[in-house]
């Protein structure tokens, strides 16, 4: 639901304010690389099956994860980035789903073939190279999510193209990946990972910074994706998919965006990446025009408790009593614009605490341009003598124990100085509503080293033939067999082709006697409202769904049923489609019990029928029984024996 509020407004902002940006003007360039999950028999350096559990975890086992250097003794920024948190990460295990190799306590086992072949697959429908030689390599990841500390991928193949309305977007190079460990939460200084998910095979697609405007980066997403489902090798369902954005304008900076789940979000981040750029581009000349340079910044921080000791405002109130401090920084010059938009209800200020949360640690952070409505003037006027701050300074405070508050600070000087500078080359995370927040610097070439636990794998001339030989059809061509086998028209065939469900709705129409149009209808209209109802339709499994559609081709099931059947399932985890039938009292009516009802109803309203004739009565009969039964009587049947029943009165 939140997704689809983030769209709705964004399309009513872009509906007032597109025209105002000139994407080629900007020098807009976007840069996509679409991670899928695959479907296949185990995980990538072990036996495992793919899947997440959803029990209570069996084992907990705690560590710390610190940076190496690389070969050339280098540390990467990122991973120092992410040492310097000082998290211990507890992680959750279950045997069904995990061993020694998740652990990190056993070396990893060979590349699984079967995910190779999948990407090499994928890399030829893409006309891509594949590489003589696969080499796996360790990417240092140290944020908890890899009980290594480094994540391990290898490139497959090299070029490679798609093309997007007319325009050719080529394709750097496929890889082979694992997925990390699942964040289930933090508690203060410790973060909990489930390590399931760890080791499930990725293939990752990168494309060339090629990309011109907000439209064209959703439609190359939606190009590879269809791709990638071509090849039938891929899982469906939230979170099996995610887009990460590469994002540059002139005289900004390169913005990494990760974890794009949602395909309907990737325009929206972009055209919020332009304008948040384009905001701090401004603030920079605004800066320069004040005559604030980055000497005038210092790391001067005070200690301003006592300014707030009898305050209102319950939750400094409360922080004080326990013991923590608030220290405060004056930045000059800065006076309005820490409360300056970037972004959709997103400011500078915000932007400034977001990357102060994560150095310090702190309780709570806040400035004078954005103050909570509880602190009075009087705090304020305090608080400006204290710090000798003049009307156009801004103050930043900093709630918490004083080591964490001063460097949280540190992080709120060293952003204003980058504001002098310009816009700041970071990888930032993708919130739900399409805004993006602080997640860490950009990593650097330091990040990557040979992994030597893992043999390379020699692919043969002769292996990439039988490969190309027996290549799965092609979006374009299955979409005109979705036409002409099944008889859907082509906006129920393209929105088959895009979902997730293009090679259920083939099974469930080979293997039950439901009309193929109800089965398209249903995965790609139903389920996704039902979705957007809150309902989590990702719990129904493709098993559950085919016992419906098999229900329904039998006449044991009414097409109006489907949804309450649904949403029952989803709630019921582990049971029947029959038994949510007989739950929900859908049962179907005998011929003979709705032959009765027909001609009890009619009987019954004799007089508006001879008062409005047999055609006009129809309609409110025909309404009154399907509202009544709906789910348990089939719509035709009702309305054949409607008719011959009304037919004694024309």
């Amino acid at each position: 639901m939140a997704i689809i509020a983030a769209v709705i407004r964004w399309l009513a902002v872009t509906s007032r304010s597109s025209a105002s940006i000139d994407y080629s003007k900007v020098g807009l360039k976007v840069g996509l690389e679409v991670h899928q999950q695959l479907d296949v028999a185990h995980k990538l350096f072990c036996s495992c099956p793919p899947r997440l559990f959803k029990e209570e975890p069996e084992a907990s086992f705690l560590r710390r994860l610190r940076p190496t250097q690389s070969e050339l003794g280098q540390v990467d920024p990122a991973a120092y980035f992410e040492f310097q948190k000082g998290l211990r990460i507890s992680y959750e295990a279950n045997k069904s789903t995990s061993c020694l190799v998740e652990m990190d306590e056993e070396p990893p086992h060979d590349l699984n073939r079967e995910a190779l072949e999948a990407a090499l697959t994928f890399a030829l429908m893409i006309d891509a190279d594949p590489v003589d030689e696969v080499h796996v390599m360790r990417k240092v990841v140290i944020d908890g999510s890899n009980t290594t500390g480094f994540q391990r991928t290898c490139v497959v193949a090299l070029g490679g193209e798609v093309e997007v309305s007319g325009k050719v977007v080529p394709i750097q190079q496929v890889c082979l990946e694992e997925d990390a460990a699942r964040l289930m939460g933090k508690d203060g200084a410790i973060a909990f990972y489930r390590i399931d998910r760890l080791g499930v095979p990725l293939i990752e697609v990168t494309t060339a910074p090629v990309i011109t405007s907000p439209k064209e980066a959703g439609e190359v997403a939606l190009t590879v994706g269809r791709l990638l489902r071509a090849t039938r090798k891929v899982k469906r369902g939230l979170g099996t998919i995610r887009q990460d954005l590469n994002i540059s304008i002139r005289d900004g900076a390169l913005i990494e965006i990760k974890g794009v789940q949602e395909l309907e979000l990737i325009p929206m981040v972009v055209e919020y990446e332009v304008r948040r750029q384009l905001s701090l581009i401004k603030l920079r000349e605004e800066l320069k025009a004040r005559n604030v340079e980055e000497r005038h910044i210092k790391d001067e921080f005070v200690d301003v408790t006592m300014a707030f000791v009898n305050t209102k405002y319950e939750a400094l109130r409360k922080s004080i009593e326990e013991g923590k401090r608030v220290l405060a920084v004056k930045l000059l010059g800065f006076s309005g614009l820490l409360r300056r938009e970037l972004m959709p209800n997103v400011s500078f200020g915000d932007e400034m605490a977001d990357r102060a949360r994560f150095w310090g640690r702190i309780d709570e952070i806040f400035n004078t341009d954005e103050l909570p409505s509880e602190i009075s003037n009087e705090e304020v006027e305090l608080l400006s003598q204290v710090m000798k701050a003049r009307d156009e300074d801004a103050i930043v405070l900093a709630v918490g124990l004083e080591e964490d508050a001063i460097d949280a600070l540190k992080a709120v000087t060293e952003r204003a100085r980058e504001a002098l500078r310009g816009v700041p080359e970071e990888t930032r995370a993708a919130n739900p509503n399409g805004t993006t927040r602080y997640m860490r610097p950009r990593p650097g070439a330091a990040r990557m080293y040979p992994e030597t636990d893992v043999p390379s794998i020699r692919i043969e001339e002769e292996y990439v033939k039988r490969l190309r030989s027996r290549l799965p059809m092609r979006p374009e061509q299955m979409l005109k067999l979705l036409m002409k086998e099944y008889g859907l028209n082509e906006k129920l065939a393209r929105q088959v082709l895009d979902s997730e469900y293009c090679e259920l709705f083939e099974g469930l129409v080979k293997e039950t006697k439901a009309p193929p149009t109800l089965i398209a209808t249903t995965l790609t209209e139903t389920l996704k409202a039902l979705q957007r109802d809150g309902i989590e339709v990702s719990r129904v499994s493709s098993e559950q769904l085919k016992e419906i559609f098999t229900m329904i081709g039998r006449g044991e099931l009414a097409k109006e049923a489907i949804p309450d059947v649904v949403t029952w399932l989803s709630e019921h985890e582990g049971l029947t489609a029959k038994e949510a039938v007989e739950s929900l009292g859908l049962i179907m009516l005998s011929e003979e019990e709705l032959e009765r009802i027909v001609k009890d109803i009619v009987r019954r309203n004799e007089g508006i029928i001879k008062q409005r004739g047999p055609k006009a009565a129809f309609g409110l009969l025909m309404g009154a029984i399907m509202r009544e039964y709906r789910g348990r009587v089939r719509a035709d049947v009702v309305s054949s024996l409607l008719k011959e029943e009304l037919e004694t009165f024309g």
